[in-house]
């Protein structure tokens, strides 16, 4: 019980973690450090939410010896970054295309990454719930043989 509990606490953590840190880097949280240049929408603040929700439900599931899925989980937290962030505020955006293309190309498919980075994260968040209980939950901890020990008697 105490493993989930450390799981969950984790979990809770990386998603308030990436909602204030994507918010603060994306202008959509006001701070003195960034200047968002593009108005903030509702999308914008709803694929931040989900966003971080998907980060912080994914990071409980994930098991230590699970660790086949973290491409497809940062796939998902790019195209939601790139769904919520200000396109021409992006510097690699900026540095391949012009900021006038950025808005008359990009801006437009920013709810399409969106829509892409929720079906990517529901679609990986689904198909590790339906594992089963072997492959999905914490592994116990071994308890050392008495070969390792070196034949002492671990009940003294």
């Amino acid at each position: 019980m105490d493993g989930s509990r450390t799981r969950l606490a984790k979990a809770v953590g990386v998603g308030a973690g990436s909602f204030a840190l994507f918010g603060v880097v994306t202008g959509l949280l006001p701070n003195p450090l960034y200047v968002r240049m593009v108005p903030r929408t509702g999308l914008d603040y709803l694929f931040l939410a989900l966003t971080a929700g998907f980060l912080a439900v994914y990071t409980f599931q994930r098991t230590p010896t699970a660790q086949d899925s973290d491409a497809t989980a940062t796939a998902g937290a790019a195209l939601g970054f790139l769904a919520f962030g200000c396109p021409i505020c992006n510097a690699v955006l900026l540095a391949l295309f012009s900021s006038s293309a950025l808005m008359t190309y990009f801006d437009p498919l920013r709810p399409v990454l969106g829509a892409a980075s929720v079906v990517l994260f529901a679609g990986l968040l689904y198909v590790r719930s339906q594992r089963s209980c072997e492959t999905c939950a914490d592994p116990e901890p071994e308890r050392p043989s008495r070969e390792r020990l070196g034949g002492i008697d671990d009940e003294r």
